[in-house]
């Protein structure tokens, strides 16, 4: 047993380390706050020197914007006006979603982007089904009603402007993946961090507010330009919902990247994702077998776990019979 826990503990080690290290540690010196939204929201308005401008029911007060009330049939954003050129980033979204509705009479949910265009409306989360960029969803009624994911839903979608979101599917044919997480109605604030560094693109949420952050989505072979916009928006239909962003703080990553990397013209990239199947093949396939992620944290300490565990058992095994056969030559002589 001591042999065991003597070779686990490394692994643990490495395995906490790896996830922890996925989220900034908040130093103020990498906070961009030309692309952060924070309290008391100075700069959010329709003045030239504005940095954040909103749209639709999105009200501003002293400790939140509210992009929608919990009523029927709303849409509100709130959009950054400075174009984002870091390669490496880090968004860590603060949020809240409540109303008086009870299960699964509630909705819609908001969403999280990174797109070429600002500001338009449209039938998803309140913008537009087509878009350049990255989409982070966080849907809290299933359209759908399929009985493989409850709700609420967090998932990533990253577009060229070929392929709209299908918001009457919850958009399952172009997801990367995702996750469920209960982060409605909860008594304390809810987070979200979003990182994308050198094509990978991480998502992981803090819904117990003790900075316990959990793995949703971990995806590489993403490609994202700069030069695109952060924005949030969120819609209520029939049903409905508060939609709260307490802050959106973003933070550059240092990161090394090679000499080519470095000439490249980021601006002229093309959003994609390499994948085995491309998003469109999905379309016709509801089980979604290509959004296969790549090995976790967990899964890799799980394989590994296996394959030590498999070790010991062998060594073990291998002992107590070369005891045996020990024993056994003795009585010979």
């Amino acid at each position: 047993i001591l042999l065991v826990i003597t070779l686990l503990l490394p692994l643990w080690l490495l395995h906490f380390s790896s996830v922890y290290s996925d989220i900034t540690d908040g130093n103020a010196e990498h906070l961009k706050r030309e692309h952060s939204l924070i309290k008391p929201y100075q700069g959010v308005g329709t003045s030239p020197s504005s940095q954040w401008d909103f749209s639709g029911s999105t009200l501003i007060t002293s400790q939140y914007v509210r992009l929608t009330p919990d009523e029927r049939s709303k849409q509100g954003s709130v959009w950054n006006t400075v174009p984002c050129y870091l390669k490496d980033w880090e968004m860590h979204v603060q949020f809240k979603i409540h109303g008086s509705g009870k299960k699964n009479l509630h909705g819609d949910g908001f969403a999280i982007w990174y797109t070429k265009e600002r500001l338009h409306h449209g039938t998803v989360f309140g913008s537009s089904a087509s878009f350049l960029g990255l989409a982070i969803f966080i849907d809290t009624y299933p359209n759908d009603e399929a009985p493989d994911r409850s709700f609420p839903y967090i998932s990533a979608m990253v577009n060229n402007g070929s392929l709209p979101y299908d918001h009457g599917k919850d958009g399952r044919s172009t997801e990367l993946g995702g996750c469920s997480v209960e982060v409605r109605n909860q008594d304390h604030d809810t987070y979200l961090a979003i990182r994308y560094s050198k094509g990978r693109l991480t998502i992981m949420v803090d819904v117990d507010d003790r900075n316990d952050w959990k793995e949703c989505i971990d995806f590489g072979g993403v490609r994202l330009p700069t030069g695109y916009y952060f924005g949030a928006s969120a819609a209520t239909g029939d049903l409905s919902d508060n939609h709260d962003i307490i802050s959106m703080k973003m933070y550059q990553l240092m990161v090394e990247h090679t000499p080519e990397e470095d000439n490249q013209d980021w601006t002229k990239i093309e959003p994609s994702v390499s994948l085995l199947k491309s998003p469109k093949d999905n379309i016709d396939d509801p089980t979604g077998n290509f959004r296969s992620t790549p090995l976790t944290g967990w899964k890799v300490f799980l394989l590994l776990l296996c394959a030590l565990l498999g070790i010991v058992v062998c060594a073990v095994v291998g002992a107590v019979v070369f005891q045996k056969r020990q024993e056994r030559n003795k009585r010979f002589y």
